[in-house]
């Protein structure tokens, strides 16, 4: 028998979250020789794909014997379909790489006849190849759409791509900016828009108060205007009580929830607590302030003990950009919530996440809330993780941790 080992290297501008998302989904049908591919559980429980290639008859089954989504790789040894080969296994890796974007490495060692060898080697080098050269053009490209109708709305959005459309919504001191890194990640994976909400960045605000359901009335116009059929809602302490309410008024229209920082809201907050929240931040602007004049005091509380410099002046942009207008219309909204949340209406996934330094929405209150829609919605799949070293913006504090979860999260309900 002859020892082989067969190793593919390529860069990719997308981030290693984004690329991880697409290649770590074992049995996924990205690689575009594939033409049919299903999963399947061995009797111990191991995951197995079983697959054609374009243009042949023969079935490939492969077992995935390591998997970590913390360092992006995956190992996986060959069970059936590769004619005179003893053994072969494989591992995949998604590694930043120092240019920018991802450094992907792909190698496999084998055992094969002495004849066999020479052409599994050559048929495994292309299979790299082609796999790799897939997985280099994914890229995050962005751009602007703008929504017309009362009020209109603006968007930042990635490019089309089957299946769910994934919306952000920032939080009630952010903006649609916040979700960049988001938007860069999901890209490969699935088509995703970030909202500027009503009255901030480029939307307009509308001539009344806004109130949940012109929220969801606007989410509603950015799906049908994006043609999308189904949504996974990703929202950020604000754009989570958003999300929720909506889920609560249209649980058929969603692939999926996510609700980072918060979910409640005030909407099971004392009339007393919600005037008390409300009377005290609007002190500064009946005194004339600016969102601007009284960011750095937000960004203190946003903020985790270990945020850099960087991520403070992003969080400091986001609110000083707010007009005085809208952060009032906004506080209003929230302290005015129409319904307590009937959590049995919950019927998709829903993934929950929080810093561990968050102060407005710490751990322990968002582990309750999971455990709570757990009992109250049998049907839902409800998964909690913590951001370490994060503190309320979670997704710009720790961008990495968090759209490691995003995309593990995306990768089961975007199909």
């Amino acid at each position: 028998m002859a020892e082989k080992q067969v190793q593919v290297i390529g860069q990719c501008a997308a981030e290693p979250a984004a690329v991880w998302a697409v290649a770590g989904n074992f049995c996924g049908a990205w690689h575009p020789a594939i033409a049919e591919i299903r999963a399947e559980r061995d009797a111990r429980g191991a995951l197995i794909r079983a697959f054609t290639a374009k243009g042949e008859g023969t079935l490939y089954r492969e077992q995935l014997t390591y998997r970590s989504d913390t360092d992006r790789v995956l190992a996986y040894t060959h069970l059936e379909g590769i004619a005179g080969v003893e053994r072969y296994d494989a591992r995949l890796a998604v590694f930043p790489d120092e240019g920018g974007g991802s450094r992907i490495e792909w190698s496999a060692r084998f055992s094969a006849s002495a004849e066999r060898a020479p052409a599994i080697a050559a048929g495994t080098k292309a299979i790299f190849e082609m796999g790799i050269a897939a997985l280099g053009k994914l890229s995050g490209d962005l751009e602007t759409v703008f929504i017309d109708g009362e009020p209109p709305l603006a968007l930042t959005v990635t490019p089309q791509r089957p299946g769910p459309l994934v919306l952000f919504l920032h939080g009630i001191g952010g903006g649609r900016t916040n979700w960049l890194a988001q938007l860069r990640a999901v890209a490969p994976a699935a088509r995703a828009a970030a909202l500027d909400l009503r009255g901030y960045g480029e939307s307009g605000r509308g001539a009344a108060q806004s109130t949940v359901e012109d929220y969801c009335s606007d989410i509603l116009r950015v799906a049908d205007a994006l043609g999308a059929a189904r949504l996974v809602l990703c929202g950020l302490s604000y754009g989570s009580w958003i999300a929720t309410s909506f889920a609560m008024r249209h649980p058929e229209r969603l692939a999926g929830l996510v609700l980072s920082g918060g979910c409640t809201g005030m909407s099971e907050a004392g009339i007393a607590e919600r005037e008390a929240f409300q009377a005290a931040r609007e002190v500064p602007l009946n005194a004339g302030r600016t969102p601007a004049d009284f960011a750095p005091a937000v960004v203190d509380v946003l903020a985790g003990p270990d945020a850099d410099e960087a991520v403070r002046q992003a969080l400091f942009a986001s609110m000083a950009a707010i007009p005085a207008a809208t952060y009032r219309d906004a506080l209003h909204c929230f302290t005015h919530p129409p319904e307590r949340f009937d959590f049995s209406r919950l019927a998709m996934p829903v993934l929950m996440m929080t810093g561990r330094h968050d102060r407005l929405a710490p751990p322990d209150e968002i582990r309750g809330v999971a455990g709570r829609i757990v009992a109250a919605a049998p049907r839902a799949f409800v998964r909690f993780e913590v951001i370490e070293d994060a503190g309320h913006v979670c997704n710009v504090e720790r961008p990495e941790a968090y759209n490691r979860v995003l995309c593990a999260f995306l990768s089961e309900v975007v199909r």
